[in-house]
């Protein structure tokens, strides 16, 4: 048993006597927890401490893994310069963790370094460690997060966890982050109703080592509720797999309008109750099945495009698009009939572990019937999105899909005539133009709504004079 503990701790510099300068006291409970949870990792005589933290080097779709024999930094934009933390880095774990990461075509590696110097996610931790254990009888690993999806977040998790074993340490995992920012309008960064929720929910999750639940959070109520660390969580969770651990919640406090919450993690042994990956893999599976058995046809029309796509490289032939369609039965003659001879713009959006993986489409008909509309637009959602990579067979299983029929466009004279829930909005100016759907997760205002459209059409958020149109669509699932 190679991972023998791990520590969830947050990184605010307040905290910090030599920054804080007496602020620090209004969060004593924390900063006791702190040491608490240091004390404990220390009394577990790591030779190896692997640290993820939200300020180190952050790729939307790559891992970065600190390079090099160490690192140091320090605290002077904080205003202590005087405080000084230096790390030696495991090289022969970084070296395994890599090639892992290699031999299963894992987004994961040392590319990508910018500044080296360590940021305040991983100092702090150290600060409170070394206060407990000697800085030269250990090695560190750094490691950033990622846009990636949460459950590539465990998988890393379960790769940290692998080297480990491979190398015979004794390694403890630290996973830096705080929790909501968004928890009093006098914060730094105001008031969320989402964020009080998320720390409430999350405290709950890890304190009671439940670390499936961790991947059902959804990416827009944590983006609501202005988290850090739950990425950072998700890895330290994913190196704890299929490992049996006595939690234990020390503190959580939100003195600032911020969330600090702390919670240490001792491995007792082995459990194979507790893969949890493989547990939310299975639900998600079924769920998804369920969600397939349930698609209209008009999306089953888009995923076997997006199927075409993907796996053959071509656009559906007629030929099968109109077999589809033909085999639907009699309680979708209506639909059948609307895809064959009604002409209308179409967006195709892909889904998969929560997270947008393609979405594109036309404003206006550009085919000669929406099955060819979708189609068409199956396969430029599926490959030809900028923003993604193409989409591979291995994800076709994964994927949700939605189709949206978009009705006639009329122009509008002011933002009071939208409804985000029920009108689309698209912004002009001159040759450029921008659309954004309605009823989106995450979009709850009008405001948001132009925002975003204003910045698909490549224009600055306080643009004047530019025109708005709306229009409504017909969503398919």
């Amino acid at each position: 048993m190679a991972i023998v503990g791990a520590v969830m701790v947050p990184h605010p510099p307040i905290i910090l006597p030599e920054v804080g300068r007496g602020e620090e006291k209004k969060i004593q409970a924390t900063a006791d927890s702190y040491r608490a949870a240091m004390q404990f990792a220390a009394s577990l005589k790591p030779e190896t401490v692997v640290v993820t933290s939200p300020h180190s080097v952050m790729y939307a779709d790559y891992f970065h893994i600190s390079p090099g024999l160490g690192a140091e930094g320090d605290f002077r934009q904080f205003r202590a310069p005087g405080v000084r933390i230096r790390a030696a880095y495991d090289h022969a774990f970084v070296h395994t963790l890599c090639g892992l990461c290699d031999r299963d075509d894992f987004p994961g590696g040392t590319m990508g370094e910018r500044s080296p110097a360590l940021d305040h996610g991983t100092m702090i931790p150290l600060y409170f460690l070394n206060q407990y254990l000697d800085p030269d009888a250990y090695r560190v690993v750094r490691i950033g997060l990622s846009g990636l999806p949460l459950p590539d977040h465990y998988r890393l998790g379960q790769k940290i966890r692998e080297a480990a074993d491979r190398l015979g340490r004794r390694v403890v995992l630290i996973g830096s982050g705080d929790l909501s920012h968004k928890l009093k309008e006098e914060g730094p960064y105001g008031f969320d109703e989402n964020g009080p929720v998320y720390d409430d929910r999350i405290m709950d999750v890890m304190g009671r080592a439940q670390f499936d639940e961790l991947l059902d959070f959804e990416e827009a109520f944590c983006d609501r509720a202005a988290e850090c660390g739950h990425r950072s969580f998700v890895i330290m969770a994913g190196a704890l797999d299929g490992l049996a651990v006595r939690a234990d919640r020390l503190s959580h406090e939100g003195t600032f309008g911020v969330g600090y919450g702390v919670c240490t993690y001792e491995v007792t042994g082995e459990d194979e109750g507790r893969l949890f990956l493989d547990r939310w893999t299975g639900k998600r599976a079924e769920a998804l099945a369920g969600i397939r058995a349930g698609e209209d046809l008009y999306v089953r029309l888009a995923r076997a495009g997006v199927e075409s796509a993907v796996c053959s490289h071509r656009r559906l032939p007629e030929k099968e698009m109109r077999d589809l369609i033909g085999r639907s039965g009699e309680k979708e003659k209506d639909a059948a009939s609307d895809l064959l001879r009604r002409r209308a713009g179409v967006f195709v959006s892909i889904h998969k572990d929560g997270r947008l993986r393609g979405c594109i489409g036309t404003i206006e008909a550009t085919c000669g019937s929406i099955a060819e509309e979708i189609a068409q637009n199956a396969v430029s959602a599926s490959t030809r999105d900028p923003r993604f990579p193409a989409i591979q067979p291995a994800e076709l299983d994964s994927l949700e899909i939605t189709v949206d029929v978009l009705g006639e466009t009329e122009k509008i004279s002011s933002p009071a005539e939208l409804d985000v829930r029920r009108y689309g909005v698209i912004v002009s100016k001159g040759r450029r133009r921008g659309l954004l759907l309605p009823n989106l997760e995450g979009v709850d205002t009008v405001e948001e709504q132009i925002s975003i459209a204003l910045q698909k059409a490549g224009l600055a958020a306080d643009e004047e004079r530019y025109e708005l149109e709306r229009f409504e669509v017909v969503r398919h699932y």
